[in-house]
């Protein structure tokens, strides 16, 4: 009985049945990974959000930009009349 010891794990040379070949077919990645620049190995948080706004500033479907800054404006409102913040100290 070896008390120290672990136990090593049993290793088949299983292949899935429709394999055709290419890379590891275990490999879970995203469809679109090699399209965006966000996604990868960022260091900092600097570096993720300057490469989260270049890539909202250089997104070729401008409607798709203006509709989240509307929705994300309009979910801000929300939240500051739930909280009860008074909007009067903008205007005059």
């Amino acid at each position: 009985m070896g008390l120290l010891k672990l136990r090593k794990n049993k290793k088949f040379s299983y292949e899935p049945r429709y394999y055709k070949g290419e890379g590891n077919p275990f490999e879970i990645k995203h469809k679109f990974d090699e399209h965006r620049t966000t996604v990868g190995n960022n260091s900092g948080l600097k570096t993720k959000i300057n490469n989260a706004v270049n890539d909202f500033k250089h997104n070729p479907d401008r409607d798709a930009n203006r509709r989240v800054l509307i929705i994300a404006a309009v979910l801000v409102l929300i939240f500051l009349f739930i909280i009860g913040f008074d909007l009067s100290i903008f205007f005059s």
